[in-house]
């Protein structure tokens, strides 16, 4: 290269001086990280050498001493339903006034007109759910019956059957549960009437029961 003139000359000095400047700090800046990298090793491995091997630990095997949660299901809920069930519905009730013994059993809620028995020993309403009651204790039975029907109207079923049997194998041939069903259903709120199934239906052993609507409508009926 050709220098024209001393201030060029001089100019190239300092541009040389500067780069060995920068050429030197960026030596010293990594002679500085060298020597940082290796005074962290030799702090590890003094660490290292002071504590000697070391081993995971394993967990230590423990009990679980909380209780397990209760059942989700609401049992006494249902003990308390069982027992209301058991004190509404009576057995001690006299219903002789409240039946109508023609030719056939039948019985109609206070205000209810004899042709809803008419029209419920002729078939008006459809049968649309029945309760069969054989083998069943007296206890099971009433409990049973008021679920049933409770279930019944909450479904918004008019018209069931109730089978309580016609006592044939009771002792004494005695229908234990006929007397006990008529009691317990003309203690039923939801219960219009009912009457004896015709024989196509089981007759003596059954009854033929109309449901109070679910909404009540201008007509009773």
């Amino acid at each position: 290269m050709k220098i024209k003139s001393l201030t060029e000359l001089s100019h190239i000095k300092k541009e040389l001086a500067a780069q060995t400047l920068r050429e030197a700090e960026k030596l010293a800046q990594l002679q500085r990280e060298e020597l940082a990298k290796k005074k962290r090793a030799a702090q590890g491995n003094l660490f290292q050498a002071a504590v000697g091997k070391v081993q995971r630990m394993q967990l230590p095997q423990r009990a679980s001493l909380q209780p397990a949660p209760p059942p989700p299901q609401p049992i006494q809920f249902e003990r308390d339903e069982a027992a209301a069930l058991q004190e509404a519905l009576s057995d001690e009730i006299d219903i002789t006034t409240l039946l109508d013994t023609d030719a056939q059993l039948s019985y109609r809620r206070s205000g209810v007109g004899a042709d809803v028995t008419q029209k419920l020993r002729r078939g008006h309403w459809s049968i649309q759910g029945q309760l069969d009651l054989h083998g069943f204790r007296s206890d099971e039975a009433r409990e049973a019956l008021a679920g049933f029907i409770r279930n019944a109207h909450q479904q918004g079923l008019r018209c069931i059957r109730i089978v309580h049997g016609k006592g044939l194998g009771s002792p004494g041939k005695t229908p234990v549960l006929k007397e006990k069903v008529q009691r317990w259903l003309v203690q039923k709120s939801e219960v219009i009437a009912f009457v004896q199934a015709p024989p196509a239906q089981g007759g003596a052993g059954a009854l033929v029961v109309l449901l109070q609507p679910q909404i009540r409508s201008q007509k009773e009926i």
